[in-house]
């Protein structure tokens, strides 16, 4: 390359680039432009902003850019003047040898619109190479008994230029034996050929010194010369002569090296060292002297490199035979390289999106990428495909770009990541692929609201809790990811008892543990209903409920509470009363309690504890009813005391005791009699007293027997029949004799009945009462019982002092 000479003419042709660069036009989104080689680097070659409709601030905003495949990259963008520029040096010769058009394309990428535009730049040559022979001097031996008119093959000279500006013609320095002619072969290229004009004489001159230029055209003409010794010889008269004008072959590109292509055969009819034919190459360049080894004495040309058939399909070979004097003999191999698929496809992804929200509607585009196969024919035909059942499909844009489309709508609770593998495949025979992995992250939307495993809970807790208490802990799953999944739960509002629901239980926010805020009371409290509400942090925010139901456990906190006998509040002392006559299993009285817990905490039982009379009475395990366990004898105190224990079954069991005094007597008189002897001793103060209230019961008894005689004379007198009183047998009213007592029911209440005296302290009432008697125990006639006419006696002593008028209840029907 001649730089000197290069530089003034570049910059001459600086004024036609500007003008080839203008012409341009858009067909089907192709770009073309023009631009001489060997611009500096940032050299203008076309508006590409203005061809594309934009302004040229809008290069960098909707991302233009070049798309390369790896190749080095010839172009740039000017992103301040929006114009398509040089990124450094073109040499066109490199770039496409001797092809009388050369195409550089390229493709532009709106990476907004997803949009590629096809932009063709064609190379101008300039002539910035002078032609070269590839030596500086070359040597001809020539018989000296050569005929005027004898051509002799000079060397060719070689410009990589094209054009105008490669190889125009040859020319000789002067000298009266030789002319120069110049043939142009089928091919265009010129053979210089030197011309015996006169006769030799080796004697008179046996080396001739010539000077062979070679010159080419352009505005500034370069030339290149070479020496020529014309070296006289004896008389060699038989130039060799090949087998083949030219020699075809044809091999494919993946034949090893040091393969034997072909082998070039010349004769020459000479004896001697002027029959002695030797091969070499002719205008062989350095990218073919890689390729291609010719043996010298055989002929035989092989491999000496790797073909490409992708660099070049075909190989024009100028082969020469020479005889020891040096006659020499032309022919060429012409090789064709025949494509294998060699080559698998090539992806060149030049648009890429990592993460795709959930919702995005089908026909999104993910990805747009470039397949390329450098093979020919079938071999170089690609189809892409998408490995497994995934939601995308491909499609075929400009070119060989294809496009990465969404099939459908995405779910990212299904499949949050997408590993595509997308496979490009040619047509060959075996058929190579090329497998391009693109990752895609779904971005999540809030689209899914908290989710309960169960539809409701249960959950127990002891009374008597401390506050504070774990109850339960409920969680609730959200298959949306980050913020979206993030629970919070809360109570709704509600009240028990007049109270909020919130002074009673609370709730963890984030963790959804429920905590009792005070301590139950089994007895107050026995079950709450609640409704828990997981919301998620999405925006909008979704929720969902699920009702709790927490149940207090009862524990054995309440001590038994003993309704019967009541202990007096006033001091008094509460006597029951059994008759001497009564037969073993007779009731006394019964111990009524109850128990404040339930369950097997409130289940009692009843034993007695203590007795004076141990043996005389026992009392129902279940039942709380104290009989006599046999018969009394005369023997037998008046007053027995017992101590009743109440237990219930809860752990660890909690107990109650009262104290019974029973006085035994066979009758009325003989209770008062022995009154005096129920004193309780625990009040020696009260002794006076309770000794002023037996009298007073006293006198209320004689006069209820006056009474009684009263009736009796009544009823005879009335009837006047001789049946005056018919026996009872005992007959029973089941009500205390304070309130009603049956004519005919004193004797039964005297023999059967037990008592109960209650001598109260401070009080000017006594009370006798005659509890209602054991049917299991004491027989009573239908008829005593039909006959019993009650009467209505006043409890107030003082009243029945005052008012001795009497109340006969009606006859019972």
């Amino acid at each position: 390359m001649a730089a000197s000479s290069y530089r003034p003419e570049c910059s001459r042709l600086v004024g036609i680039c500007v003008l080839l660069g203008a012409l341009w036009k858009i067909q089907a989104e192709q770009i073309r432009y023009s631009v001489p080689e060997e611009l500096e680097k940032g050299s203008y070659v076309g508006n590409i902003a203005k061809d594309l409709g934009l302004e040229p601030r809008e290069l960098s905003e909707r991302g233009v850019r070049i798309i390369s495949r790896g190749r080095t990259q010839l172009f740039a963008l000017n992103p301040r003047s929006g114009s398509l520029v040089t990124a450094g040096k073109i040499d066109r010769e490199e770039l496409c040898d001797r092809s009388p058009k050369c195409v550089v394309s390229l493709e532009i990428l709106l990476e907004d619109k997803v949009k590629i535009f096809g932009v063709e730049v064609e190379i101008i040559d300039v002539n910035d190479n002078a032609p070269s022979f590839g030596t500086e001097q070359r040597e001809i031996k020539v018989a000296e008994n050569e005929s005027p008119g004898t051509r002799f093959p000079l060397p060719e000279a070689f410009d990589p230029d094209v054009g105008v500006n490669s190889l125009q013609g040859y020319q000789l320095s002067s000298n009266v034996h030789f002319s120069l002619d110049v043939q142009s072969g089928a091919d265009g290229i010129k053979y210089p050929e030197l011309v015996l004009e006169l006769a030799l004489d080796r004697e008179e001159e046996a080396v001739h010194h010539l000077l062979l230029t070679a010159f080419d055209g352009g505005d500034l003409p370069h030339s290149g010369t070479v020496k020529i010794h014309v070296t006289l010889v004896d008389t060699n008269d038989n130039a060799p002569v090949f087998t083949q004008p030219e020699y075809h072959v044809k091999v494919p590109e993946n034949v090893p090296v040091g393969y034997r292509l072909l082998t070039v055969k010349a004769t020459d009819p000479d004896e001697g060292a002027n029959g002695e034919v030797t091969y070499s190459f002719r205008k062989v360049r350095d990218k073919m002297s890689q390729l291609f080894q010719l043996n010298s004495l055989t002929g035989d040309i092989t491999i000496l490199g790797d073909l490409d058939y992708e660099d070049s399909g075909f190989y024009d070979i100028d082969v020469e035979a020479h005889d020891g004097p040096g006659l020499r003999a032309r022919s060429k191999v012409l090789v064709t390289v025949l494509d294998v698929n060699d080559n698998a496809p090539e992806v060149t992804v030049t648009s890429l999106t990592s993460s795709i929200q959930e919702t995005s509607s089908p026909g999104t585009v993910i990805a747009l990428f470039n397949v390329h196969d450098s093979d020919s024919g079938e071999n170089g035909l690609v189809t892409c495909s998408i490995l497994g059942n995934l939601p995308f499909t491909l499609e075929k844009t400009y070119g060989n770009y294809h496009r990465l489309l969404t099939r459908r709508t995405l779910d990212r609770e299904e499949v949050s990541e997408y590993n595509i593998t997308v496979t490009a495949t040619d047509h060959g025979t075996p058929p190579l692929s090329t497998e391009t992995h693109i990752s895609l992250q779904v971005a999540d939307i809030n689209d899914n609201p908290p989710a309960f495993p169960h539809a409701s809970y249960s959950a127990y807790i002891p009374e008597n809790n401390a506050r504070g208490a774990s109850i339960l802990s409920i969680f609730a799953q959200d298959p949306d990811s980050t913020e979206n999944a993030r629970v919070t739960y809360s109570l709704a509002e509600d009240t028990l008892h007049g109270k909020p629901l919130s002074s009673y239980v609370s709730i963890n926010s984030d963790t959804g543990v429920l905590y009792a805020l005070c301590s139950f009371d089994f007895e107050q409290v026995r079950d709450l209903e609640l409704l828990v509400t997981a919301s998620d942090s999405g925006n909008p925010p979704l929720s969902s409920n699920v009702s709790v139901s927490i149940f207090v456990l009862d524990q054995n906190d309440n001590v038994p509470e003993i309704l019967y006998p009541t202990i007096p509040t006033d001091g008094s002392t509460g006597v029951e009363l059994a008759p001497r006559s009564a037969e073993p299993g007779y009731l006394v009285t019964k111990v009524v309690a109850v128990d404040r817990d339930s369950g097997q905490n409130a289940w009692l039982s009843y034993r007695l504890l203590k007795a004076s009379e141990p043996g005389l009475f026992a009392v129902g395990l279940h039942t709380g009813e104290v009989r006599t366990a046999r018969a009394l004898l005369d023997r037998d105190a008046l007053k027995q005391s017992l101590v009743v224990a109440v237990q219930d079954h809860g752990q660890p069991p909690l107990s109650a005791t009262v104290t019974l005094t029973v006085a035994v007597a066979n009758n009325i008189p003989d209770i008062l009699a022995d009154l005096g002897s129920l004193e309780p001793p625990a009040d020696p103060d009260a002794s006076g007293l309770t000794l002023y209230l037996v009298v007073a019961v006293a006198a209320v008894s004689c006069v209820f027997l006056a009474f009684v005689i009263v009736l009796l004379a009544l009823r005879l007198r009335r009837w006047h029949a001789s049946r005056l009183l018919q026996a009872s047998g005992g007959g029973l009213v089941g009500v205390p004799a304070s309130h009603f007592v049956g004519v005919d029911g004193v004797r039964a209440f005297l023999q059967t009945y037990s008592h109960e005296v209650s001598l109260t302290a401070d009080s000017c009432e006594s009370h006798v009462i005659f509890p209602q008697p054991n049917y299991a125990d004491t027989l009573i006639s239908q008829e005593s019982c039909g006959k019993s006419e009650p009467l209505l006696v006043t409890q107030n002593l003082l009243e029945t002092k005052a008012d001795p008028s009497l109340h006969q209840a009606p006859h019972p029907s």
